[in-house]
C-alpha cells in the first residue's frame, strides 16, 4: 500500500517546522501564524469557526488565540447583539506581519510545486481536496465523541 498520508504528514510537518523557525522573530510559534492569517482573512470570525477552519479542537485554538491576544496580534471584541460571543480581529501589529506570512506561503507553494505542470497542479489540488473532504467526515464524527470502527 502506498503511504500517501505519511507523505502528506511529512510535508506538513516540514513546512510547519520551517514556518515556526522563520516566524520566531515575530514571536509567532507553534502554528500561531495559521490562526493569525485566518483572522486577517476573516476579521470578526468567532473562535469556534476558526478552530473548525483550521481543523483543531477548541482547547488548542483557545491556547493559540490567547497567546496571539497577549502578544498584541489580535483583539477580541464583544458582539453588540450577544455579549457571550467574542469576535476576533487583527490588530495593526497583526496586519503588519500578515504580508510576510503570505509571502512565505507563496514561496513554499512555489517550491513544493516546482517541476509540476499546470495540469498536474490542478489534478493534485482536486485530489487533495477530495482526500480532505473524506477525512472531514471522520473528523466531525470523532469530534462529536464517536469512535470509528476499523
Amino acid at each position: 500500500m502506498i503511504e500517501i498520508l505519511r507523505e502528506i504528514g511529512m510535508i506538513a510537518r516540514a513546512l510547519d517546522s520551517i514556518s515556526n523557525i522563520e516566524f520566531k522573530e515575530f514571536d509567532l510559534t507553534k502554528g500561531q501564524y495559521l490562526y493569525l492569517v485566518r483572522i486577517c482573512e476573516n476579521p470578526g470570525i468567532i473562535q469556534e469557526k476558526l478552530a473548525e477552519m483550521i481543523k483543531v479542537d477548541r482547547t488548542t485554538a483557545a491556547r493559540a488565540i490567547k497567546k496571539l491576544d497577549m502578544n498584541g496580534f489580535i483583539e477580541k471584541k464583544e458582539d453588540p447583539h450577544n455579549k457571550k460571543i467574542k469576535k476576533l480581529f487583527p490588530t495593526d501589529k497583526g496586519e503588519r506581519v500578515n504580508p510576510f506570512i503570505k509571502r512565505e506561503n507563496e514561496y513554499s507553494n512555489t517550491i513544493a510545486l516546482e517541476g509540476l505542470s499546470e495540469g498536474e497542479i490542478e489534478n493534485l489540488s482536486g485530489l487533495l481536496q477530495r482526500v480532505r473532504k473524506n477525512i472531514e467526515v471522520d473528523w466531525e464524527f470523532v469530534k462529536k465523541g464517536n469512535k470509528r470502527n476499523y
